[in-house]
C-alpha cells in the first residue's frame, strides 16, 4: 500500500485515524501497531513476519545490553544485536549482488552454478533495520532510556508513516513522544496540510516529469538534449518524489500527534556537496555520522584518516541506497568531492560559481544513481557530451508530451524558489503574540493546500499505479 493510492486516501487512513482516535490513551500504542501491521502486510504478510521478528530480536538485545553483568559483556550483546540485523539487510538486499558479482567473476552464471531463485527484497528493510541498529547503539551508550515498553518500541519500528522510506528515526528522540505526545485540531490540520503538500509534490511534479527521465535513460544513444533534459528530469523526479513522502511521513505523524524530524532542506541551493549532504536525505547523513563516520574516528586521528573515513562512509552509503556497482560509483563519487572539498578549502565559496559546480556534480552523480547498469550511465553521458547528435529524433520528439515539458520547467522552478516559497507559506502560519492567526494567515495557506490536494486527487483518478521511487532502496 502506498501513500498515493485511493485504498489508502480513502480506505485505509480515515479508517486507520478512526480508530486511532477512538481508542483510550493508555492502548494508542497497541491500536497504532495493530494498524502499522495492516499496513506492511498489505504488500506481503509473510515479510511481516521479518518485521516482527527483527522487532523482537532488537527489543530482547536492548533489555540484555541493560542488564549486562559488566561492559564487557554490553559490548558482547551490542556486537551480537547489531550482527543480527545487519544480517537481515545483508542476506536480503546483497546475497543476489554478491552471487552475481561472484559468477561473473568466474566468467559463468548463478544457474551455471545451481543458483535458480532471486532473493525479494522487503520494503522498508534497509529503514527499519538502521533504526534497530540505532537502538541497540544507543541503549549500549546510555544514550536509550531504560523504561522501554515493548509495545511501544514495537509501534516505534512499524510506525507507518515513516515504515516504508523514512525518515529513519531514533527511539531517544521519540520516546517521549510515546509516553506523552499532544493531539489537537490546530496540529491535526498542520499535518494534514503538509501531507497533501507532499503528495502534491509525489503526483503533480515527480510523476508529471518521470517519462522523461525514463525515455533518456531507455534510449539506446541519446542525443545531447535528450541526455540532459532527461537527466535534469531525474534530478527532478527523484527530489519532489522523496521529499514529498517525507512531507507525507511528517504530516500523517503529526495527525498522530508526533513530531518527526526533517529530512530535506531545499538540498539543490547548496554551494558544495558538504553543504548538500546537510540537506539531501538529512535523517540518513546523520545516522551515519554517529553510527559510522564518528566510530571509525571521524576528522580527529589526523586528515589522512579523515579522507578514508569519508570516503569509507559515502561508499557504505551507496551501497545501502542498492545492491549495484552504480551504487558503489556514486557513493565513491560523492566521496571523493567531499575530500576535495576539504582539501581544498571550496566547502567555504559562497558564489554563485559554486552553487552552479554543485548542481553539475549532484546531476553528474544522479545519473550514475539513476542508470541501471554502468553501460547505460556511458550511453547517457556520451548523450550529455554530443557524441550521439544534438536535437531529438523523430521517435524521442513524438514521444514527449508538452505537459512533461511544462511540468519539468515548474518544478525547476519550485527548486529554484523554494525557500522564498516556503517562508510564505510557513510566515503567514505564524500566530500574533497574543497567540491568534490574521484573518489573511488562516485562510490563504489553507486555501492553497486545498487547491492543491484537489489538483492531486484528480490527477491520481486518471494515472496508473506509480509507487514511490525510495521504496527499491
Amino acid at each position: 500500500m502506498v501513500f498515493s493510492s485511493e485504498t489508502f486516501l480513502f480506505l485505509f487512513l480515515p479508517l486507520a485515524l478512526a480508530l486511532y482516535y477512538l481508542t483510550p490513551s493508555r492502548w494508542k500504542s497497541l491500536t497504532l501497531l495493530a494498524v502499522s501491521y495492516v499496513f506492511y502486510a498489505w504488500w506481503r504478510v509473510d515479510f511481516l513476519l521479518l518485521l516482527v521478528g527483527t522487532t523482537a530480536w532488537t527489543w530482547l538485545t536492548g533489555r540484555a545490553i541493560r542488564h549486562a553483568a559488566n561492559v564487557r559483556m554490553a559490548k558482547i550483546w551490542t556486537g551480537i544485536g547489531v550482527a543480527g540485523c545487519l544480517a537481515v539487510l545483508g542476506f536480503f538486499k546483497y546475497f543476489n549482488f554478491f552471487i552475481d558479482s561472484l559468477t561473473a567473476l568466474f566468467g559463468t552464471t548463478p544457474d551455471a552454478i545451481g543458483v535458480h531463485w532471486q532473493i525479494l527484497l522487503p520494503i522498508g528493510v534497509s529503514f527499519y533495520v538502521f533504526q534497530s541498529v540505532s537502538y541497540i547503539v544507543d541503549t549500549y551508550r546510555g544514550d536509550a532510556p531504560d523504561d522501554v515498553h515493548p509495545l511501544d518500541f514495537a509501534a516505534f519500528i512499524a510506525l507507518f508513516p515513516q515504515l516504508i522510506a523514512g525518515p529513519i528515526l531514533r527511539y531517544k528522540d521519540l520516546a517521549h513522544q510515546f509516553r506523552h505526545r499532544t493531539h489537537s485540531v490546530e496540529m491535526f490540520s498542520d499535518g494534514m496540510m503538509r501531507f497533501f503538500v507532499g503528495l502534491a509534490k509525489k503526483v503533480l511534479l515527480a510523476d508529471a516529469v518521470a517519462p522523461l527521465a525514463d525515455l533518456a535513460f531507455s534510449t539506446p544513444d541519446p542525443s545531447l538534449t535528450l541526455s540532459w533534459g532527461g537527466a535534469i528530469a531525474y534530478m527532478m523526479q527523484l527530489y519532489f518524489d522523496f521529499s514529498g513522502y517525507s512531507d507525507m511521513a511528517i504530516g500523517l505523524g503529526m495527525m498522530l500527534g508526533f513530531r518527526f524530524i526533517e529530512n530535506f532542506d531545499t538540498p539543490y541551493i547548496s554551494r558544495s556537496i558538504t553543504e548538500f549532504w546537510r540537506r539531501w536525505h538529512i535523517s540518513l547523513s546523520v545516522w551515519l555520522r554517529d553510527y559510522l563516520y564518528i566510530p571509525l574516528g571521524g576528522n580527529r586521528i589526523g586528515p589522512a584518516r579523515t579522507y578514508v573515513n569519508l570516503m569509507t562512509v559515502m561508499v557504505l552509503g551507496g551501497l545501502w541506497h542498492g545492491a549495484a556497482w552504480t551504487f558503489v560509483i556514486w557513493g565513491t563519487w560523492h566521496g571523493g568531492w567531499l575530500m576535495w572539498e576539504r582539501y581544498s578549502g571550496w566547502v567555504k565559496s559562497r558564489s554563485t560559481a559554486a552553487l552552479l559546480r554543485t548542481l553539475l556534480v549532484v546531476l553528474i552523480g544522479w545519473v550514475i544513481f539513476r542508470a541501471t547498469s554502468i553501460v547505460e550511465a556511458g550511453q547517457v553521458f556520451a548523450g550529455m557530451l554530443g557524441a550521439n547528435g544534438i536535437g531529438l529524433s523523430p521517435d524521442a520528439a513524438f514521444e514527449i508530451t508538452g505537459e512533461s515539458v511544462a511540468v519539468l520547467v515548474i518544478a525547476i522552478g519550485v527548486a529554484i524558489l523554494e525557500p522564498w516559497l516556503a517562508r510564505m507559506v510557513d510566515g503567514p502560519l505564524s500566530p500574533r503574540p497574543d497567540g491568534t492567526l490574521t484573518a489573511t494567515s488562516a485562510i490563504v495557506p489553507p486555501m492553497a493546500v486545498t487547491v492543491l490536494a484537489t489538483l492531486t486527487i484528480l490527477k491520481l483518478a486518471e494515472q496508473s499505479f506509480s509507487p514511490f521511487l525510495y521504496f527499491q532502496f
